[in-house]
């Protein structure tokens, strides 16, 4: 495994610090990983348009709002979690001549 990278995965140990899994990328933990992104980028979205629809609403309750709060933190850092890692992933592969020359050539 000599293209391996170190990568920050969407969840949290059991004591909350981050879990990190050193591989080339296709493995099982990483398809895993790739799903569980997915699925918390597409949560995010729903409960954005779950809020907007609240809010638009203009009858929402206090706890109604506590309660889309709490909601939207837990979305946030997960969200903020996947740009972690994406972003961390991106630049690990800053050097590579493949990503390199991609770039160079326009992406083609």
């Amino acid at each position: 495994m000599t293209d391996a990278i170190a990568r920050l995965l969407p969840w949290t140990g059991p004591e909350g610090k981050p879990c990190f899994l050193v591989s080339d990328g296709t493995g099982y933990v990483s398809r895993v990983a790739d799903a569980m992104e997915a699925a918390q980028m597409a949560l995010a979205a729903e409960l954005l348009a779950e809020a907007r629809r609240v809010l638009a609403g203009r009858t929402w309750t206090s706890g109604e709002l506590h309660l889309l709060t709490v909601e939207l933190v837990e979305s946030l850092v997960e969200v903020r979690r996947v740009a972690e890692s994406r972003g961390g992933r991106l630049l690990a592969s800053a050097g590579d001549p493949e990503v390199t020359a991609a770039e160079d050539d326009g992406g083609r």
